[in-house]
């Protein structure tokens, strides 16, 4: 029986134990920490760390780009790891970086002590249709074996739409293409995921078979039709265009480009709404700057989505659709305990009172 709800002192057993409501399913249950993996059964010699309260699987950032001093500029890796110690004191024990200057070492992908790391290699873009210095640039007869190549790592990412040189925003690559792309990563046994935020590109990409959108601003209701019958995901990166809003918005812009990012704006928490009541998972990730879930986690409450569900967006939902641990036993230990139900406030999340990645004791508030 549960007595107390508090952190107890730092542990000097290189066996843990907690004691807890576990999430999503709230039921109170032990678990051990041991070679830094989740055992449901007893350890011996174990340190009880925490004692009544909320656990969870720790956090997951579904889409972020870690490593980048400046945009368009190349990865830099002591940036790199300051921002994997960041995430990993905040409670995020897993990220997904789609899209980075340059593919990621295998060392740097699952640490102990910081999250781990999937990565879709480099973008793929159109010529001129992406920021200048990143991405993959290839013509629509080149992009399924450069997604093929990229994708080796696990997952790839097609740049499906950017901005046009008329002051507009539109496909980069035709319905052939990304059909091809699709295909061809799926042969090779990977995953693929595909920026967009126009109407057209968007219906494109679902209908070809995607595992997830990313953004989807103005993904329309055919889509999400057709992200149910191919079982893919969204990541809409709420937060990101909130954050954008007064600059897209500003008069010097031109009036097409102001419409668009208007109307997709609004539109935005539909799609949501949309692929919620279809059963299509939504998963919270931040894109640019790192160290915003929880602003994701709240914007997806605000669209609509239920505490419960918003915040699983970022933590087991989002496990396990990327198939990442979940508190099973043999899994790798990446967790977070609250004294209380963060679901009641979800601005708990931004400090976890006590966070285990890796199988390593990252952070923990007095």
């Amino acid at each position: 029986m549960i007595t107390h709800a508090e952190p107890l002192p730092s542990p000097s057993s290189p066996h843990l134990h907690l004691q807890g409501r576990i999430l999503p399913e709230g039921q109170v249950c032990d678990i051990w920490i041991a070679d830094g993996r989740i055992s449901r059964k007893p350890v011996g010699g174990s340190e009880t760390i925490a004692a009544g309260g909320w656990i969870l699987p720790a956090l997951v950032d579904a889409h972020v780009h870690l490593g980048i001093a400046e945009v368009g500029g190349p990865l830099d890796f002591e940036v790199l790891r300051n921002e994997m110690r960041q995430l990993a004191r905040s409670g995020v024990g897993a990220a997904r970086i789609l899209g980075s200057p340059e593919r990621l070492p295998a060392h740097m992908l699952s640490p102990p002590g910081e999250p781990q790391l999937l990565t879709a290699g480099v973008p793929v873009a159109a010529f001129d249709r992406f920021i200048p210095g990143w991405g993959r640039r290839v013509s629509d007869q080149l992009l399924a074996p450069a997604c093929a190549d990229e994708a080796r790592c696990g997952w790839g990412k097609i740049i499906a739409d950017w901005f046009d040189p008329d002051g507009g925003y539109g496909p980069s690559f035709s319905a052939h293409a990304i059909e091809a792309a699709v295909s061809a990563v799926h042969g090779i046994g990977a995953r693929i995921a595909v920026h967009t935020q126009s109407s057209v590109a968007g219906a494109r990409a679902a209908a070809a078979g995607v595992d997830s959108i990313e953004h989807g601003m103005h993904l329309p209701p055919s889509a999400l039709d057709d992200l149910v019958a191919h079982g893919g995901f969204l990541v809409p990166t709420g937060f990101v265009f909130e954050q954008l809003k007064e600059s897209m918005l500003d008069s010097s812009q031109p009036t097409d480009l102001r419409t668009w990012f208007a109307e997709g704006l609004e539109n935005h928490p539909d799609v949501v709404i949309g692929a919620r009541d279809r059963g299509i998972p939504v998963l919270a990730g931040t894109d640019l700057p790192v160290g915003a879930l929880v602003d994701e986690v709240v914007w997806l409450h605000r669209a609509g989505l239920s505490a419960h569900d918003s915040v699983g967006a970022a933590s087991w939902t989002s496990r396990e659709v990327l198939d990442l641990s979940r508190l099973r036993h043999g899994d790798r230990a990446d967790l977070i305990w609250f004294a209380h139900d963060p679901r009641d406030d979800l601005e708990m999340l931004r400090s976890p009172e006590l966070a285990v990645i890796g199988g390593k004791v990252s952070a923990a508030t007095p």
